[in-house]
């Protein structure tokens, strides 16, 4: 990229209220609602009160950005076939145990210098989205919510440029912050890492209730929803569990793909092994045996990666690792029964604005 450069001066964060006593704010970004003294950091180590106010340090740079298939999101239902491209910034509010992206998602600015990335704006992004023909900007490898002043600044106007806008996030967001980027959110894959607030008090330091609620009013505000289970052994992999997750998908909505996901030992769960591929058909069984309709075993090749019908059991999309070999979908329909997959196969399902209406610039806030 030719984008490297001094970085933004940390700009006004939204989603904050000033506190009555000495100087300090609440954040209401995310659901840790820091209370933050002056000259203090929140827990993502991004979100500074500096003089009263909230200031982001994660407005304008990116440390990644890769044209990506989507089904590397993974996104089984929203678009298959086509490229997004996603991007990242530095930081995030868990501190998971076992994440595979800590090298950039436990930076923060609080704990010292910053890598150095890329300094671009909002439309600089949706230029090289459009420019590798990509249909959709996903905001992932860290948590979009600690980098979501720019998200939201990216996705106006990749939305009036005809691409969708994709969260691959933990879910943590509160329902204000979703409401609001809700106008121009289309899909999201949301992690649901255990069914247990033991899990994410100890190795996440969160909280699993409002992950739950999240899941709940994206549906509702109609974003397409995909959820992720990294299955890890000894730690979230029991069938009472497993089960437990899949109950509750199906309460939401039994046409929810669910992705289980073998756990590669990395960060500070290094020393564990790699998930057995029989942990992985039990939670697919598990899914099953709630009623969910769509579930995929990730992270092993040749493994439950092919769409089903649900009428008939005829393959409708096959997949292989991370790309698509045959979509045979017509109209969303199965070929074989006519009965109709839940998803969003083409972009004028996504609500999307029409390609080729331009976009204003803006810059840092």
């Amino acid at each position: 990229m030719k984008h490297r450069m001094n970085r933004f001066l940390p700009s006004e964060a939204m989603l904050w209220r000033p506190r009555r006593e000495g100087g300090g704010v609440e954040c209401y970004l995310c659901n840790h609602h820091c209370r933050i003294a002056g000259g203090e950091y929140g827990i993502c180590g991004m979100r500074e009160n500096r003089d009263g106010r909230l200031r982001t340090h994660a407005y304008g740079e990116l440390v990644t950005a890769h044209a990506d298939p989507i089904e590397k999101k993974p996104l089984y239902h929203f678009l298959p076939g086509t490229t997004s491209l996603s991007v990242a910034g530095m930081g995030c509010n868990f501190r998971c145990s076992f994440c595979q992206n800590w090298q950039i998602s436990q930076l923060s600015v609080r704990d010292g210098p910053l890598a150095e990335g890329y300094r671009m704006r909002p439309k600089d992004v949706v230029e090289i989205a459009l420019e590798y023909r990509c249909s959709s900007i996903s905001y992932a490898y860290t948590e979009p919510t600690v980098f979501f002043e720019y998200a939201y600044d990216i996705a106006r106007l990749a939305r009036l440029e005809g691409l969708a806008n994709i969260f691959v996030t933990n879910g943590f967001m509160t329902t204000e912050a979703l409401a609001l980027i809700g106008h121009f959110l289309d899909a999201a894959n949301v992690d649901l890492k255990s069914f247990r607030e033991e899990f994410y008090a100890t190795i996440c330091r969160a909280s699993l209730m409002p992950v739950l609620e999240s899941i709940r009013f994206m549906k509702k505000l109609g974003i397409w929803i995909e959820i992720t289970t990294p299955v890890i052994p000894g730690a979230n992999d029991s069938v009472e569990e497993l089960s437990n997750i899949a109950r509750f998908i199906a309460e939401v909505d039994r046409d929810i793909p669910w992705h289980v996901s073998r756990f590669h030992p990395d960060y500070r769960m290094s020393g564990l092994d790699a998930t057995p591929v029989e942990s992985l058909r039990g939670a697919l069984s598990a899914g099953r045996e709630a009623g969910l309709r769509h579930v995929y075993i990730g992270n092993v090749v040749g493994e439950a990666a092919e769409t089903l019908c649900p009428g008939c059991g005829n393959p409708v999309i096959r997949r292989r690792a991370f790309w698509l070999e045959r979509n045979d979908l017509r109209d969303g329909q199965c070929p074989r029964c006519g009965t109709r997959i839940a998803g969003v196969f083409r972009k004028r399902q996504a609500g999307l604005a029409p390609q080729g209406q331009r976009a204003e610039a803006t810059g840092n806030r």
